[in-house]
């Protein structure tokens, strides 16, 4: 008997409270977007009937979310616990408060012991028995703060690299010690909210082993594991492609920066069974676009032409969040007609100007010159030409070095 799980992860959903706001819930529209995909995946769970969800962390930006947005959070949880659908919460780095003790922002569903959902804020193994009657077994990793972990395991603090590797071998002996104990007539999930090595952020960037715990890719792919439903990581990814188990960063439920412009959003429906786990993709429609653009600009000819042709088409830019980055030599500063590129991206959600005024880097001085042989304020003569400073400013420069040199000689 397979056990059907919907995994996602990353919601963010107060990611962007800023910008314009719905007349009727008073809700910031960017907020809005993603409790839109918030929506799709609860009515799936419940349309479906899923015998599981499992969110693998960071329901919000911080760790002190406002109330508005844990009673938006509140009520789509609500609703898979008030339909009879099981959830398991992960506490995810965005939820968790850096000082020990301190209460986290899932902590609320654990003290009002809401039926059908756990909080997992510590790693843990759950058996059927505490997984309501399912035929699953889940090994479970929440963010794994260094100071939080030292703390759990009882270690001693010392350098940080020597730490993670600590935390490192500690954690696999753990899941190790867990893989020990499971019944191997069930299937068994594997859920966290860390990084993996070798997994892929948004801009095609590799996670490394370096300033934060970044677990090694053979742990995660024990062939004891039947599903492996992972966190923190906003790209859509299988770190297992084609192989058993099935290693799914689901990524975010919406696009949260530029970073993730091209990337799609989903989250994965898997029917797991011991040995063998189905695996299928759920693409969120209705995803705002990013689109991010960059010009540089060597001459001085039709800038407005060249930055207008950059922008998409107007019907590209209906409802967009867009970004143009303008480099350029500082003295094209009034060629760039900034109101004029805002009203032809009138139909964006949001338009980001970016400019990046370019200094040269080296001062040439005359061929039969050295620093040596010249005097200050010809060397200061010479930045300021470079630095394409207007001539009256640095002749008024000029005169007040002029008098503090003076000042200064015996």
């Amino acid at each position: 008997m397979s056990v059907k799980i919907l995994h996602f992860a990353d919601a963010h959903i107060d990611m962007a409270n800023y910008g314009r706001h719905d007349p009727q819930s008073g809700l910031p529209l960017r907020v809005m977007d993603f409790l839109k995909s918030l929506d799709t995946i609860v009515d799936t769970a419940i349309n479906e009937q899923v015998d599981l969800v499992i969110f693998a962390g960071d329901a919000y930006k911080d760790r002190t979310p406002a109330p508005t947005f844990q009673r938006e959070w509140g009520r789509r949880i609500m609703r898979l616990s008030q339909a009879g659908i099981p959830a398991l919460l992960l506490v995810g780095n965005h939820d968790l408060a850096p000082a020990l003790g301190r209460a986290h922002a899932l902590e609320t569903f654990d003290t009002l012991q809401v039926p059908k959902i756990k909080v997992i804020d510590k790693p843990d193994i759950y058996l059927p028995d505490n997984l309501w009657g399912l035929p699953l077994q889940v090994l479970a990793f929440p963010w794994v703060s260094r100071s939080g972990m030292i703390a759990h395991l009882n270690m001693g603090v010392g350098e940080p690299n020597q730490v993670y590797e600590e935390l490192e071998k500690r954690l696999t002996e753990l899941l190790y010690g867990w893989l020990e104990q499971v019944d191997p007539n069930l299937p068994v999930v594997l859920t966290a909210h860390c990084s993996i090595q070798g997994a892929v952020y948004g801009g095609e960037r590799t996670v490394m082993l370096g300033a934060d715990l970044v677990l090694p890719g053979s742990l995660v792919k024990d062939v004891r594991l039947d599903y492996v439903a992972l966190g923190h990581i906003h790209k859509a990814q299988n770190l297992n492609e084609d192989a058993h188990p099935p290693v799914i960063y689901p990524g975010s439920i919406e696009r949260v920066d530029f970073g993730e412009a091209d990337d799609e959003k989903y989250f994965v429906i898997v029917r797991v069974n011991r040995g063998h786990t189905e695996v299928e993709w759920r693409r969120l429609e209705g995803i705002r676009p990013f689109v991010d653009r960059r010009v540089t600009l060597e001459s001085d000819q039709a800038v407005m032409d060249r930055l207008l042709g950059a922008l998409p088409r107007p019907e590209k830019m209906q409802g967009a969040i867009i970004r143009l980055v303008v480099e350029y030599p500082r003295h094209y500063e009034a060629l760039i007609d900034e109101a004029g590129l805002r009203e032809a991206a009138g139909g964006a959600f949001e338009f980001h100007l970016v400019k990046r005024p370019q200094m040269e880097t080296r001062i040439r001085l005359p061929e039969d010159q050295s620093i040596g042989s010249m005097s200050s304020l010809e060397l200061l003569d010479i930045y300021w030409r470079s630095s394409h400073t207007d001539s009256a400013e640095a002749e008024a420069l000029n005169t007040l070095a002029a008098q503090i040199i003076h000042r200064s000689e015996p």
